[in-house]
């Protein structure tokens, strides 16, 4: 899913009559899940994209800092 970022994407599950969607991103070494939500829109809800955002952001900022203590 761009709009979060690039690695990321959105699973669809259709369980009953219930429609729920993960939000995860492809890390080299994990798959983060972002966010785990019942779809009730058609449109992703903007609460949702800027928490996987910020969410992603988190992750990056720490296995970044993790990879310059590794080199330190």
């Amino acid at each position: 899913m761009p709009t979060v970022g690039a690695g990321c994407h959105e699973l669809r599950i259709v369980d009953d009559h219930v429609n729920w969607r993960i939000m995860y991103h492809i890390a080299t070494d994990a798959v983060v899940i972002l966010d785990v939500f019942r779809k009730q829109t058609e449109a992703t809800p903007k609460t949702v994209i800027v928490a996987c955002q910020r969410r992603l952001a988190e992750f990056t900022r720490l296995t970044e800092k993790k990879k310059d203590s590794h080199h330190a």
